[in-house]
Parts: C-alpha cells; structure tokens; sequence
C-alpha cells in the first residue's frame, strides 16, 4: 500500500529547476518508493547492488554510458566519485531532471555535493510519514499558530483519539509499520538497529565500538525532549566528549536527531545556549528505551517528553515537506529556568507555543510567553498551547489552545 507522500510535488517542482534532485533522509522513509513513484518509466540503479557499486567505484567515468540519463540512482553516498561525472553530464546536456538520486547518510554527500554540483541540484529531505500522511490529509502548508494558517487548517481535518495517538507516537513513522499492522513492531526496529549500525555506522561512519555507539544511541534517546549534556553522556559512556560529539553529528546527518537551537540576541543576555535534542522517529526512540507498549509509554515517566518530540518532530515534517532544509525553529530558556517550548520564526515575529500532553490547557501554560516582550526589538505574534484537547479555542488575548490535529 503506497501513502501518497506531501513532498512529491516538491519533487517535481525541482526537477524543473534543477538538473539533478537528491532526496535524503534516514533509512527506510521511503525515498525509494517517492522516486519510483514519480519516475516509474525511468531506469532505476541501486547501488546497494555490489556489482553496480563496484563498477561505479572501479569506473565512474563510463558508468553513465551503460545506462544514461534521465536515471534514478539509490544509495549514491557508497560511490562519491560519480559527483564530478554528473556534474560533467549536467554541463555538457544543460538540461533539467536528468538525475534523481536518493541516499540516507548526508555526512558523506554533503562534502561532494557541495564541490561537485553546487547549482545544479535541489536538495530535499524526506521524512518518516506525517500524521497529515497517515491520516490522509491533503494539506501542504507549514505549520503556524495565526490566524490565517489555524482557519485554512480547520477544513481539513482528522482527528485521532486519545489511544489512537499513543499507538501511533508507540509505532513511530516508518512506512513499512504504516502499511502493515502485522508486521512485529519490536523486530522491525531491531533490524532497523543492527542494519543502521552495520550499514552506516561500521562501514561509512567507521565507529569502531558498536556497542558504546548502541549505548550512546539509547542515552540520547532517553534525553529526548531535554537540554544536550555532552559532558554527561561522555562520562556515561565511558568516552572522550569529541567522541561524544563525532557520534552525534553522524546521528544528525543520517536525519535519526534533530538539535533544536535556543533563541538568543545580544540582549538576552541570561539565555541558555545548548540545545534539545530530539529524535525524529518517536518508535525508535521508545524501542531503544524500551518503551515496549503504546500503554507502558503513555502513562510512563516519558509521556510528556515524548509527547513533545512528536510534536517538534510533526512539525519539522510540514516544513520540509514544504521543501524547506531548515525549519525556522527555536526554543527559550534563560538561567532562571523561564522556558518557552517552541518558538517559530516568520516574518519578523517569533510565535511561542507550549507542548502539553494533557487535554486540559489552562492560562498558566502560556505565561512564559510573556518573556518575548521584555526582550528589546522582538515582535511576538500568536501562540497557544498544542495539546490533545478536542476542539480550537481562545485561551489568553491571542493564545489559543491548539489541538494536535491541526499541525
């Protein structure tokens, strides 16, 4: 069962203006399944295929004459040495979508990327499925606490109930698990594991210990939601903190985390400056930290912080959906522990919002909003309180309590 994904018109809209769109995203998010979807008549090259991938590495320079472009080519991070050739191509053709290429580690793609096909290419990042996907929901736009966005959103919506939204935070994005509700959630992300640390830990990242990676890996995912102590997990672990840092930045760029940035100017001068860290696939989270049951989690010591991250992780999704690499998003906290969950920054205003997983927002949840106006040349727009209350409301002045479904 194929789930009509949100970022395929952006595809094509790319495919106009570039000679070559690469799509990224962690393993298994379906970048495959996206480009066969859009180009089923195209050749499709995989190079995790070793005989593929050994003529590729062996001769870059003739690879493309065996089967030429226009071509979809999957996994293209295990041979780097194709960049300079398809920039060849692309300038000797001068002609838009020839190339359609995915690959799921960007620390090995940017770097040639950025040497070989700066301007020639659309990047785009692809997600684990949305809850707008599951559910159906054609509706594109990023997510905005106003007006405009909130009443737009409103006729197009599918709201889930409370232990529907538990089973599906439990399950996690992944589409495989969305397209079959027999397939064994546990032993899915147990291969998903031991592939991801075999594939790109060992062979691309070349991490030496796996275990103390696993073990890094499931600290992190225990932190989700909360500030990054790169010194606490060093000692944790037992490794060196640019250990701790070299590891982060590859779960980082194979799209498993995201480092939410705190908001701070020259006149903030108490805001803290580490960042949250959040895992993308709320299923892999809860699996690494054994959360085995949509029931154990939700009522479990990290239901809220997990409720958060679905959250941040939805609504990073409707931003790079939209084709956006950097979702415009912060938080705020200052050292006397005032802290605002989420702040999104858009034409000139930054609109806070809480996260809260309980259905009953009070006036008290959006008072750190009010730490926005003492900061000198910030303008606040709206906010409110994301929650699993049922229906859109007023909450204070412009705060309104937002239901999870209109993310």
């Amino acid at each position: 069962m194929y789930i009509q994904r949100h970022i395929q018109d952006v595809v094509k809209k790319a495919e106009k203006m570039f000679g070559a769109v690469l799509v990224t995203g962690a393993r298994q998010t379906g970048k495959t399944t996206l480009l066969k979807k859009i180009k089923p008549a195209l050749p499709y090259l995989t190079l995790d295929d070793p005989r593929l991938l050994a003529s590729a590495i062996a001769e870059p320079g003739t690879f493309f004459k065996i089967t030429p472009p226009p071509v979809v080519l999957d996994e293209i991070q295990y041979a780097p040495g194709l960049f300079p050739h398809i920039k060849m191509w692309l300038d000797a053709q001068n002609q838009k979508g020839q190339f359609y290429l995915s690959g799921s580690q960007q620390f090995r793609l940017m770097k040639n990327v950025s040497e070989s096909l700066a301007g020639r290419l659309g990047i785009l990042n692809l997600a684990g499925l949305s809850l707008r996907e599951l559910k159906g929901v054609d509706f594109k736009q990023p997510f905005l606490p106003d007006e405009a966005y909130l009443s737009q959103r409103a006729r197009h919506l599918a709201p889930s109930d409370y232990h529907d939204v538990w089973r599906i935070i439990h399950r996690g994005s992944m589409p495989a698990l969305a397209a079959d509700d027999g397939l064994d959630w546990q032993l899915f992300y147990a291969a998903y594991t031991k592939t991801y640390l075999e594939r790109d830990v060992r062979d691309l990242a070349q991490v030496g210990d796996e275990l103390k990676f696993l073990k890094f890996m499931t600290a992190l995912a225990a932190l989700t939601g909360r500030l990054l102590n790169q010194a606490a997990l060093a000692r944790d672990i037992g490794v060196s903190q640019p250990t701790i840092d070299r590891w982060l930045s590859i779960l980082l760029a194979g799209n498993l985390v995201h480092l939410l940035a705190p908001y701070h100017t020259n006149v903030t001068k108490r805001a803290v400056k580490t960042p949250k860290v959040y895992f993308l696939d709320t299923g892999l989270a809860a699996y690494l930290t054994r959360w085995n049951t949509p029931e154990t989690l939700r009522d479990g010591a990290m239901a809220g912080a997990f409720f958060e991250t679905f959250v941040v992780a939805e609504i990073i999704k409707s931003y790079t959906n939209a084709g956006l690499l950097e979702p415009p998003l912060y938080f705020y906290r200052d050292k006397e522990q005032n802290e605002i969950d989420l702040l999104i920054s858009q034409d000139g205003a930054l609109y806070p919002l809480e996260i809260k997983k309980h259905a009953d927002p009070r006036s008290g949840d959006v008072k750190g909003f009010g730490y926005l106006d003492k900061i000198p040349g910030v303008q606040r727009g709206a906010g409110g309180v994301i929650c699993l209350y049922d229906r859109l409301l007023p909450l204070k002045s412009r705060d309104m309590i937002i239901p999870l479904e209109y993310i």
